[in-house]
């Protein structure tokens, strides 16, 4: 496998740092210590290109791979993981997957406003009763002349708060389990539909997190994405993919706590030298650019699987659970480094350690990730409750 980034990807990468360091930085505390969601930064990352990458040119995109993705995603983690949580719950999450299976009338209709920034998107899948459990829904979508009608709510959906376009799953016909799903297009502007709560969250604040409500929702059937009953394949291939490229997170976080423990070590004096001189803080460095390592390459292996074969999960489960689960020691080990400071929020590595916790427990738990891939490899039989057989 040929790591190495394309002259394409080099040059966003180019373009995303400048954007990041000339308009994320400034504004990354703010956002955390106000629980603010900087929605003219997000229009003018849509203007930069930054928020249609994998879509279609026709569609105004850009017709990239998801390699591109997660380059963009890396480079705004390193700043604000917040910012780069509702970047991927948009591009990825909702954009993507549109495009991906979307009519061609649809992709005309809610694509461009979105890929511009003009319009946020979300993904509205887990419920009260279905977390990592995810095709455990129990909101319905029932028939109701030329369309349907969506009754029930969501919670802990990014940028659900501010959502205008909501990438929706419901049951259809519930007495089939995980085959009556189907998944929806909703603009949230639809009469019916409520955002219940925003959520007040230990980390990745200014990235709305939230509880939505669907009463008596009518949806047209022209938004219904796919066949009716046909939506798990959907959220099968989503939730591979979204593993996958939000991995890119966690490698920004672990970049970002490796170059400001070096820089700290390098010029933090105790006992007359420099902190680097000790040799355990030297291994927490060490330790870090492993995890750094690692973590990338497992996410350009996912990158590269999803790319050719979306049902397939493993590499995918198995990149966000290594890169998450690093990206919290590598974290609280920056703390460590920095001492007394590093627990003081005038320093950004105590924001960092916060948001990374949070990547153990999205688009799965760590525990819920590492059965799918130890299921994968035992092959059929060895899951009692899997419903997609």
């Amino acid at each position: 496998m040929d790591l190495t980034l394309s002259e394409t990807d080099r040059d966003l990468q180019e373009a995303a740092r400048k954007f990041v360091q000339k308009e994320v930085r400034p504004i990354a505390s703010k956002m955390d210590h106000d629980d603010w969601f900087p929605r003219d930064v997000f229009r003018s990352l849509g203007a930069a290109g930054f928020l249609g990458l994998t879509v279609p040119e026709e569609y105004g995109g850009l017709g990239l791979p998801y390699t591109s993705q997660a380059v963009v995603l890396e480079e705004i983690a390193r700043s604000s993981p917040a910012l780069a949580l509702s970047v991927g719950a948009h591009s990825n999450l909702c954009v993507d997957n549109l495009a991906r299976n979307g009519s061609d009338a649809q992709k005309r209709k809610f694509l461009p406003p979105m890929v511009r920034g003009e319009k946020v998107g979300a993904l509205a899948l887990t419920e009260p009763g279905a977390g990592s459990d995810a095709v455990s829904l129990t909101t319905t979508a029932k028939r109701d002349g030329d369309g349907y009608v969506l009754n029930g709510s969501k919670q802990f959906i990014t940028n659900g708060p501010v959502a205008d376009t909501l990438f929706v799953y419901a049951k259809t016909d519930p007495s089939k389990g995980s085959r009556g799903i189907s998944a929806f297009v909703v603009d949230s502007a639809t009469p019916g539909f409520s955002v219940s709560r925003a959520y007040d969250k230990m980390g990745m604040r200014g990235s709305p997190t939230g509880e939505l409500a669907f009463q008596n929702v009518h949806v047209p059937e022209a938004q219904r994405v796919g066949a009716e009953n046909e939506g798990v394949g959907i959220v099968m291939g989503g939730l591979n993919v979204e593993r996958a490229v939000l991995s890119a997170i966690p490698v920004g976080i672990i970049a970002e706590c490796l170059d400001l423990s070096v820089r700290y070590a390098r010029e933090r004096e105790q006992f007359g030298q420099k902190i680097g001189q000790f040799q355990l803080i030297q291994e927490k460095i060490a330790n870090m650019y492993l995890a750094l390592e690692s973590s990338r390459l497992m996410m350009f292996s996912a990158l590269t699987s999803v790319q050719g074969d979306k049902r397939s999960g493993r590499q995918s489960c198995a990149a966000l659970t290594f890169a998450s689960e690093a990206s919290t020691r590598v974290a609280l080990d920056a703390i460590q480094v920095y001492g007394g400071y590093g627990y003081m929020r005038d320093y950004p590595v105590e924001r960092l350690a916060r948001d990374a916790k949070l990547l153990e427990i999205g688009a799965g738990t760590s525990e819920i990730r590492r059965l799918l891939v130890a299921r994968e490899l035992l092959g059929p039989g060895f899951d009692p409750n899997d419903r997609r057989a």
